[in-house]
This record gives C-alpha cells, structure tokens and sequence, in this order.
C-alpha cells in the first residue's frame, strides 16, 4: 500500500549539521520514494553520517551503522536488511548535478541492479563537453546494437555451432554479415535527448551512471550545502575527516 502524502512529488528537508537540503520525491518511482517517506517518519536518518564524499562527484549518506561509527570504523555496508527492487527510467531520470538517486552493490553480486533499502547518494559532479557526451551517445548506440546482435547470434546458435564444427568459416562469415545487416536495419542510432544533454553542459553532473542505478528525486533548494560537503577534507574510504551528519529529516509538502 502506498504511503504517499498525497501531494505530487512529495518534497523532504534534510537537517544536516552544514545547513538544509530539500529534495523532491518522484511520484513514478513509488517504491523508492514510500520507502524513503517512511524511513524519514521514522527517524531512521536521524544522526548518520554523510560517510563517502567525492568531490565533482556526489555525497553519501543513509548507513546506520555511522550513527555509533567510531573515526576509524570502515562505513558503507550497513542497511535495514532489505533491498528495493530497480526503478531505473532513464532517460527520464538521469544523474544531473543535484539528482538524489539510490546506491547499491555492483552488478557481479547484484544484476537485478536492487537498491539498497536506505543508503542515498546526490550528484554534484562536473559539467561534461560536448565531445565527452558525443562519445556517451555513441557508446550507447553501439551496446543497443550489440545487445540485439547478441539475441541474433543466440537464436542461431544451433546453426553457429554445426558451421564450428565443420570449419566452415565463410558461412560462419556470411552469417555474422546477415546478422549485422538485420541488427543495424532494426536498431536506428538514438541521439541524447536535447535535455539531458543542455543539463550535463550547462549544470554538469555523472552521466557515466545513467541507466545503472535508481534516481528517484532531485534537490530543490540548498544545493549549496551539498557544495560545502562535497569540498570536506577527506580521509581512507572517501570519509570526511570531521563528522558530517544528518541531524533529522522532516517532510515539508
């Protein structure tokens, strides 16, 4: 059961000790942000630490176990024992400077790409040229088409491994070319949406994320405070030297 507010794109403020932060809460990725609403309802924010900061990069935060963390304790694993199934909808939502977005465990021990139940990350990032997102658009062209080909190849696979097996390397030539042609006759080059690419020029952000992991709000006001703990002095692990906390959250909308 949904536990919205009843307001679109409910709005949060974060009480940290440099100052508020207000986020907005997507309504099309409930999950996440019911999730979050009733994290924040219950205090379970209440005194973490912003453990992992990386400047031109974004600011971590949501892992119980720093509430207690002693200046050496090795942070980032905690959570509420569960995880929150992918709400990845890109390219609706992407990593613009000041996305407040899910994190998670990689891909080789996560391919559902789950979030974690409570840890948060908001993009600060760099403001990208107009060749390094170029060549994103490219990437991503190829891996769509790459990706087809693959599901081509899978589906003639009987037929692949008879040609292996009789060392017939001109059909098996004759066929990656026929598979080649069906691939690129289907999958048409896309070119990055107008605003994402206007956002990653003029505002900056970590676009190398998009499609990866879930962002499910973005920040409205206090982005200047998110500036003053991404430029923290930081120590092993990416941990600010001095504690940076979360000191309550609260729902304003």
């Amino acid at each position: 059961m949904a536990i919205s507010n009843g307001f679109a794109d409910p709005v949060v403020e974060i009480h940290t000790s440099l100052g508020d932060i207000k986020v907005k809460l997507y309504d099309d990725t409930p999950v996440h942000r019911d999730n979050f609403l009733k994290l924040v309802r219950e205090g379970y924010y209440d005194g973490v630490l912003f453990h992992r900061v990386i400047k031109d990069f974004m600011v971590q935060t949501g892992d119980p176990d720093s509430k207690t963390a002693d200046s050496t304790a090795m942070l980032g694993s905690g959570d509420p024992s569960y995880t929150l199934p992918a709400e990845i909808d890109y390219p609706r939502h992407f990593h613009k400077y000041g996305a407040l977005a899910a994190a998670r465990t990689g891909d080789q021990v996560n391919p559902e790409r789950r979030s974690s139940g409570s840890q948060f990350y908001i993009v600060t990032g760099e403001k990208q040229t107009a060749r390094t997102l170029d060549m994103m658009e490219q990437r991503a062209n190829h891996e769509r088409k790459q990706k087809y080909f693959n599901g081509l190849v899978r589906e003639h696979m009987d037929s692949v491994r008879a040609m292996q097996q009789r060392g017939d390397r001109e059909a098996l030539e004759q066929l990656r070319q026929e598979l080649a042609r069906q691939t690129e006759e289907a999958v048409k080059d896309e070119p990055l949406p107008a605003e994402i690419r206007e956002a990653y020029l003029t505002l900056g952000g970590t676009p190398h994320l998009d499609g990866q992991y879930t962002v499910f709000g973005e920040v409205i006001e206090g982005m200047d405070v998110v500036e003053k703990i991404q430029n923290a002095e930081t120590g092993r692990a990416d941990r600010p030297k001095e504690d940076i906390r979360v000191i309550s959250m609260k729902e304003v909308k």
